[in-house]
């Protein structure tokens, strides 16, 4: 046969569990409205208050924080403004530094292509005269040179050398020496 189980049948001289019996739910729910009450009293006096000032607390420093948060960033906020700043005040001196050196360096520059240009305009003149007076002298030599080869030549062909009269007006001097 079949052995009984505990939910189906109850071993020989025992009855059904207490708790299930109904002349102990009179006690039971007094005892459940006593440990209610206490509970509940102890809950809203003690635990609940010190959970709520915990909360607050917690509140009050995630409120402390975020003011803090807050506050570190509109420093960084006002330094990143402050580096920005100094950044264009720095690059603008630096361009205004290299404006003055290249206007500096470009009227220095000028001033030593002037000063090279005089030189040269110097030298050149210089240059000039000295060719002009090379010229003239050449020139001057050129009448006398042709005087002297025109009477060798006529010398050689007619075997007389010619006056110095007839050679000048031959070179179209009119008698010029």
């Amino acid at each position: 046969m079949a052995e009984p189980t505990a939910h189906t049948e109850h071993p020989a001289g025992h009855g059904a569990f207490p708790p299930f019996q109904s002349e102990h739910f009179p006690s039971q729910l007094l005892w459940l409205a006593v440990c209610f009450v206490l509970l509940y009293a102890l809950m809203s006096r003690i635990a609940l208050p010190r959970i709520g000032s915990i909360l607050a607390e917690r509140s009050r420093l995630i409120r402390d924080d975020l003011k803090a948060a807050e506050s570190f960033k509109e420093q960084s906020d006002a330094a990143h403004a402050a580096y920005d700043k100094a950044l264009a005040d720095a690059r603008a001196r630096a361009q205004s530094i290299a404006s003055s050196t290249r206007q500096r360096q470009a009227s220095e520059a000028e001033a030593a292509q002037k000063l090279l240009e005089a030189q040269l305009h110097e030298r050149l003149a210089a240059a000039e005269q000295s060719i002009a007076a090379t010229r003239a002298a050449a020139m001057g030599n050129v009448r006398t040179i042709a005087a002297d080869t025109a009477s060798a030549i006529v010398e050689r062909l007619i075997g007389k050398a010619p006056t110095a009269h007839e050679v000048a007006a031959a070179l179209g001097d009119g008698g010029k020496r």
